[in-house]
């Protein structure tokens, strides 16, 4: 028996568990005029980064790049682009693209319409069009093989590893088995680990890529003159009782299951119609990575957290698993799903991993996340590599 949930199914054969209209600024200094469009206009979200401009040209195009992934998302019905008029980034790259995939998008300027009260009023009616567009599009069955999931864990603990972790990478052993693809990253996270990473590469040539990626984000740490172990693990970490980076790699690369591992993605980089497991080269700090994985493609996120990481994504549903028992009572309105029960022996690491099945595939059809239902989901930034200048 196949199994499915409810989507939306874009032009492009993309599948969305959600239908928003993203309002996307291209740059930084368009940023307040987005907000106050999201602010106005119901059925619209905003990417409110900080990125954009007086970057070098790797950067401003890497931005560029990220932009236009996020705006094809498969959980975004129609885009509006929000431009200053000056900036780095490519506006009307961006514009094109995500008309290309077929779906609605509009853009304007606002220095070409005369300023910021002339350009929240023309985004409003933009945005209201767009809303009523999409907004009767319906959801149908999909099988369970056009999901796409990210993966992370953030606000780890010793509990992380021992349960929240491998519940998430039980899940992603049965994605990967029904055809689904899953995506995790955190390169900060695989020091120390790397190495049993590589064993599970496809080929030679990924298992260097691996290798590459971990090598790169040290170097530059040295750069600076610095250890990267002087800032992971953080602060919250070892009063967590992680001792080292090598451990809490060790407990984060459990979420990534046991199947072999496709390739590296760029940050910007779409998953488009690859399968499998992937890794996607992010740090581990929130706003970058959750933006990256969304840009990715991916309809959803898992989140492992032993200590309590409440955030979520604009477009991107994040569904809280907590290995901490203590943490789950205390922020039982943050968190999804309670693995604290492997911890204190009332259920197994396969139960909780099938109840978090069962949480994904109501999600899929529409059930939301607590961080939804508060609307704790801005933590957006795109993650650049050279200086602002």
């Amino acid at each position: 028996m196949s199994v499915t949930f409810m989507g939306y199914v874009r032009p492009d054969g993309q599948v969305g568990c959600r239908n928003h209209v993203a309002v996307i600024p291209s740059v930084t200094c368009a940023g307040d005029v987005a907000s106050a469009i999201v602010r106005q206009v119901a059925g619209t979200v905003g990417y409110f980064h900080h990125q954009g401009c007086c970057q070098l040209p790797p950067d401003l195009d890497r931005v560029t790049e990220t932009l236009i992934s996020l705006g094809c998302s498969p959980n975004v019905g129609a885009a509006l682009i929000v431009s200053l008029g000056c900036e780095g980034t490519d506006t009307d790259r961006v514009y094109e693209s995500i008309r290309a995939t077929g779906k609605p998008a509009a853009v304007f300027r606002i220095q070409e319409l005369g300023g910021v009260s002339a350009a929240i009023k023309a985004g409003i009616d933009a945005a209201q069009e767009l809303v009523m567009e999409i907004s009767g599009l319906t959801r149908e069955p999909v099988d369970i093989s056009r999901a796409v999931m990210s993966i992370k864990c953030g606000a780890s603990d010793t509990t992380s590893g021992m349960a929240s972790n491998c519940v998430i990478g039980y899940v992603a052993d049965k994605l990967v088995d029904l055809g689904a693809a899953v995506i995790f990253g955190e390169t900060t996270e695989f020091l120390g680990g790397e190495h049993l990473l590589a064993r599970r590469a496809v080929t030679p040539e990924v298992g260097q890529q691996i290798y590459d990626i971990v090598n790169r984000m040290e170097a530059r740490a040295r750069s600076l003159g610095c250890d990267m172990r002087k800032g992971q693990p953080t602060p919250g970490n070892i009063e967590g009782g992680l001792s080292s980076i090598e451990e809490k790699s060790l407990g984060a690369i459990v979420k990534s299951g046991t199947r072999p591992i496709q390739g590296v993605l760029d940050y910007p980089e779409r998953i488009g119609d690859r399968k499998g497991l992937w890794i996607k080269d992010t740090p581990g700090r929130e706003p970058e990575i959750l933006t990256g994985m969304a840009a990715t493609g991916a309809q959803f996120m898992m989140f492992s957290t032993g200590r309590g990481a409440p955030q979520g994504f604009p477009t991107m549903p994040v569904l809280k698993v907590c290995g901490n028992p203590d943490t789950y009572e205390r922020m039982k309105h943050d968190m999804d799903l309670n693995a604290g029960r492997i911890i204190t022996g009332q259920a197994s690491i396969e139960e909780i991993g099938e109840e978090a099945f069962a949480a994904i595939l109501a999600l899929l059809s529409g059930r939301q996340t607590k961080n939804e239902t508060l609307g704790y989901h801005s933590s957006i930034d795109i993650y650049t590599m050279g200086p602002v200048i």
